[in-house]
C-alpha cells in the first residue's frame, strides 16, 4: 500500500513537472502582434499555418474575389465591442458585458433582467434596441497616395487640410461611390491611410441575456483574474426590410440572411491547439515613448487610481445597502471598475515588467539607427531627449489637471448638470435663438417643449437641448452624488496649486478654513449642496416653471464652484510648460521613425489598434503568474459550486442554477486560456479552431497582460475566453431555449 502512494506521489510529480515544461514551451511559442485582416501577407499565412492552422488567407479575408470568408461572419457593435453571426436568420452573439447597458435600460424593479436574466422565448419577445447598430466590414483600401495628394490640393487652394477635414471629404466621397458607410483611419501616425466600408444595420433586437450570476459570476472580484468562471454572453438578432436591405425599426422587417456565419465546434481543444481571434480592438500604443511610458506609470495613474478607487467605494457602499441604487447604479458602476482595474493593473505591470527600462533599450537602438543617417539625424537625432524634455517641463500643470479632471468634471455624475446650465449660458452670449420660458408658440417642436420643460428656456439649437436634464436626475441618487461632491470638493482643494482655483472657489477655501489653514470640506460642502437649486429636483422644477434670467441660473452657488475653474486655463498652462514642438508633435515623429527604423530591418510590423478589423493568432495554453504557481488553461463547473457563498453577492449563484450544476454527471468546461493578442474591443470577439469553427468567445484579459498597451509581454498576456459549451448548456439546461439551438443546429 505505501508503495502505491509513493508511486501515485511520485507519478503526480512527475505530472506538474511535464505540465510545467508544456506551459514554457507554449509561452515560448506565443506570437504578439494584432494584425489587419486586408494585411495578412504569405510570411504571416505561412506562420499562421505553421502553428496549426488549417486555412488560407483568402478563406479568412478576401474582399476582391467572389464568395464569402470567415471575416464576413465578424460584425462591430459599433466599435464598442465586437461579435459574430451563428445562424442563418441573423442571430449575433457577443459578451454579455457588452450587452449589459441594454439590458440596463431594459430592466426596471419589477422586471430585473440584469439579476433574472432575459429570455425571448418566441421571436414576438425579441426587443427591438432603440439606437443600436451593428456593423459588417465589406472592404478595406489603401488610400495613403490619395490622402497625400489630397492635403497637398487643399494646402495648395489655401483650405483647411487637418485630418478632420480630409476624413470628412474622403468618407463623403468613398460613401456616395459605394453606397456604404465609409470609415478613414491612420495607422502608425499617418504613414499609412485605410479607407473601411461597412454596411450598418439598425433594427437589433435582444434575444438571450443570462443573470449576473451566470454571465458575471465573480464580479469584480475577479475581472481580469485567472481562474474565472464567467459565462459571459448575449444573444441579439439583427432585422432587414422584407427586401432584405438595412431598415430602422418596423414590424414588418424580418430576420437578416447573412452571407456568411460560422460553424460551431463542440469537440473542445487542447494545450497546443491553434486558435484565432477576429474582432475590433479599440486602441494600443505600443509606438509610445519610454517618456511617454514614464509619464504614465509615475504621474497619471496613480493619481487617477487613487481617485477613483475611493469614488468606487462610495457608490460600492451605497449599492451593497440598497437594491434600488445597486440597479441604478450598476451600469456606471460597471462601466467604472472596468476601467479601473484596467488603469490600476497597467501600473502595475509597467513597474513589474519594467516597461520604462525596454522602452529606453529600444531606443538606444533606434538611436544608432538614426546616428547612422545624416539625415535621419538631422530630423530625428534629439528626439528621445527632447520627449524626456517636455515630459517633465509640464509634470506640475499635468497633475493639476488630472486632479481636476478626476475631481469636479468627472468625479460626481452631477456634475453634469452645470455643464447643461453652462451649455445654455454660452449659447445665450452666443445669440442662438433661446427666449425666456413664458414665450408661447403654436409652431413649438417637440424638442423645444422639453427644452422649456427642463430649462426653463426656449432653445432653437438642437444642439443646446440635448440631453434634458430630468434624465440626469432619473439616473443617479442624490445621496450617492453628495458624497461624492463632499469627497471631490477635498481632493480638488487639497492637490491643485491655489493659483488655479478660481475667485469664488479661493473666497469659500479663506471662508471654512481656520487660522491654522485647515479646511472645513464637511462645511463647505454642505454650504454649497444645501444652497444649490441644483441638488433638489423640487427646486429645479420651480425654477423651471418660472420665468428667470440666465443670471439666476449661473448665479447658482454649486454652479459657480463648479464653472469657477476653466479647462482652458489648465490646458493653457501645459502648452506654456510644453512649449514648442509640443509633446504630441514628438510622439508622432517618434512613431515615424520607430516604424521606419524597422521597415529598414524587414521586420513585420502592424500598426497600432485603433478599431478597425484585426487578427490574432495563438494556441491554448495555461500560465504561471508569478513563481512557483501554475495554473491549468481551463476552468469548469466545479469551480462554481466551490466558490459558491450564498452571503457574497459575486459569489452566490442562483437557486436553480445551484441544483442544475450539483446535477451534472461530470463537469463542464466553463472558460479556457489563450496567448491571443487582444486589448478593449475585443470582447465578444469569436475564438475559432484551426478550421474556422466557433470554439468560444473572448471576454477578458488578465492582470499580467495589463502592460499591454504600451508594450507585449511575452508569456504574460493571455485572453480569457468562455467556452461555447459553456453557453449552448446555459441556453439548453437552464434556459430551455430549444427554438435558439434548433436554429444554430446543436440541439442535443
Amino acid at each position: 500500500m505505501d508503495e502505491m502512494i509513493i508511486s501515485k506521489m511520485k507519478m503526480k510529480h512527475l505530472l506538474i513537472i511535464v505540465l510545467a515544461i508544456c506551459l514554457g514551451s507554449l509561452i515560448s511559442r506565443a506570437d504578439e502582434g494584432m494584425w489587419m485582416v486586408n494585411m495578412i501577407d504569405s510570411a504571416l499565412e505561412k506562420k499562421m499555418q505553421e502553428r496549426g492552422l488549417l486555412l488560407s488567407a483568402k478563406e479568412i479575408y478576401n474582399a476582391d474575389a467572389d464568395g464569402t470568408s470567415i471575416a464576413d461572419a465578424v460584425v462591430s457593435l459599433e466599435f464598442g465591442c465586437s461579435g459574430s453571426i451563428i445562424s442563418d436568420q441573423g442571430l449575433m452573439i457577443t459578451n454579455h458585458h457588452c450587452a449589459y447597458s441594454d439590458v440596463f435600460r431594459l430592466s426596471s424593479p419589477e422586471h430585473n433582467y440584469l439579476e433574472n436574466g432575459f429570455w425571448a422565448m418566441t421571436a414576438g419577445q425579441e426587443i427591438n434596441i432603440p439606437g443600436k447598430s451593428i456593423l459588417f466590414l465589406k472592404k478595406v483600401i489603401d488610400v495613403t497616395d490619395e490622402v497625400i495628394r489630397l492635403r497637398e490640393t487643399q494646402e495648395a487652394a489655401g483650405k483647411p487640410a487637418g485630418m478632420r477635414r480630409i476624413s470628412y471629404l474622403m468618407e463623403k466621397e468613398y460613401a456616395e461611390k459605394s453606397g456604404l458607410d465609409a470609415c478613414l483611419s491612420s495607422m502608425w501616425d499617418g504613414m499609412k491611410y485605410y479607407m473601411a466600408l461597412y454596411l450598418t444595420y439598425r433594427d437589433i433586437r435582444l434575444v438571450a441575456a443570462p443573470p449576473l450570476s451566470i454571465a458575471a459570476y465573480g464580479g469584480d472580484i475577479d475581472n481580469w483574474e485567472w481562474p474565472q468562471h464567467k459565462c459571459d454572453f448575449a444573444l441579439y438578432r439583427i432585422y432587414t426590410a422584407p427586401d432584405g436591405s438595412p431598415a430602422g425599426y418596423s414590424e414588418d422587417n424580418i430576420p437578416l440572411v447573412p452571407e456568411r456565419k460560422l460553424d460551431i465546434s463542440t469537440d473542445g481543444y487542447r494545450p497546443g491547439d491553434f486558435t484565432m481571434v477576429i474582432g475590433y480592438p479599440g486602441s494600443t500604443d505600443r509606438y509610445c515613448s519610454s517618456a511617454k511610458t514614464d509619464f504614465l506609470e509615475n504621474v497619471s495613474l496613480p493619481i487617477s487610481n487613487r481617485l477613483r478607487g475611493r469614488q468606487m467605494e462610495i457608490i460600492s457602499g451605497w449599492m451593497d445597502s440598497d437594491p434600488d441604487i445597486r440597479l441604478l447604479y450598476s451600469d456606471y458602476y460597471f462601466s467604472l471598475s472596468n476601467i479601473q482595474e484596467n488603469n490600476e493593473g497597467m501600473e502595475t505591470c509597467f513597474r513589474r515588467f519594467g516597461v520604462v527600462q525596454e522602452k529606453r533599450a529600444q531606443e538606444e537602438e533606434m538611436q544608432e539607427w538614426i546616428n547612422a543617417s545624416p539625415e535621419r539625424q538631422a530630423r530625428w537625432g534629439k528626439l528621445t531627449g527632447m520627449l524626456a524634455e517636455k515630459y517633465a517641463a509640464q509634470k506640475e500643470s499635468q497633475q493639476n489637471i488630472i486632479h481636476y479632471r478626476e475631481t469636479l468634471v468627472r468625479g460626481t455624475r452631477f456634475a453634469r448638470t452645470a455643464n447643461r446650465i453652462s451649455t445654455l449660458a454660452n449659447s445665450v452670449l452666443k445669440g442662438r435663438g433661446i427666449r425666456p420660458a413664458r414665450s408661447t408658440d403654436p409652431g413649438m417642436s417637440e424638442e423645444e417643449k422639453e427644452c422649456r420643460k427642463t430649462y426653463g428656456f426656449i432653445a432653437r439649437d438642437s444642439a443646446v437641448i440635448r440631453g434634458p436634464l430630468r434624465k440626469d436626475y432619473e439616473a443617479m441618487d442624490l445621496k450617492v452624488e453628495k458624497d461624492l461632491f463632499r469627497y471631490a470638493v477635498q481632493e480638488y482643494y487639497r492637490n491643485v496649486k491655489p493659483y488655479r482655483f478660481g475667485p469664488y472657489q479661493t473666497a469659500l477655501l479663506e471662508h471654512f478654513s481656520a487660522e491654522d489653514g485647515e479646511c472645513d470640506f464637511d462645511a463647505l460642502a454642505d454650504s454649497l449642496w444645501e444652497g444649490s437649486y441644483l441638488t433638489d429636483p423640487d427646486r429645479l422644477e420651480q425654477m423651471s416653471s418660472e420665468e428667470h434670467t440666465i443670471d439666476e441660473y449661473t448665479s447658482d452657488p454649486m454652479y459657480r464652484f463648479l464653472k469657477d475653474a476653466s479647462v482652458t486655463d489648465f490646458n493653457r498652462d501645459i502648452s506654456e510648460a510644453q512649449g514648442a514642438p509640443d509633446i504630441r508633435s514628438l510622439e508622432k515623429e517618434y512613431t515615424h521613425a520607430l516604424y521606419r527604423m524597422r521597415q529598414d530591418m524587414g521586420i513585420s510590423q502592424y500598426p497600432d489598434a485603433n478599431s478597425t478589423m484585426r487578427l490574432t493568432y495563438g494556441t491554448v495554453c495555461g500560465i504561471e503568474p508569478r513563481d512557483a504557481v501554475i495554473c491549468s488553461w481551463q476552468t469548469t463547473t466545479d469551480g462554481l459550486l466551490e466558490k459558491d457563498d450564498p452571503s457574497s453577492y459575486d459569489f452566490r449563484l442562483g437557486e436553480r442554477q445551484r441544483e442544475l450544476l450539483k446535477a451534472l454527471e461530470e463537469p463542464l468546461p466553463v472558460n479556457f486560456l489563450t496567448d491571443n493578442d487582444i486589448t478593449g474591443g475585443n470582447s465578444g470577439s469569436p475564438v475559432m479552431n484551426a478550421k474556422g469553427e466557433l470554439i468560444g468567445l473572448a471576454f477578458d484579459g488578465n492582470k499580467e497582460s495589463l502592460a499591454s498597451d504600451a508594450s507585449y509581454t511575452p508569456g504574460y498576456n493571455r485572453c480569457v475566453c468562455v467556452d461555447i459549451r459553456s453557453i449552448l448548456w446555459t441556453l439548453d439546461e437552464y434556459a430551455g431555449m430549444d427554438r435558439i439551438l434548433d436554429e444554430i443546429g446543436v440541439n442535443p
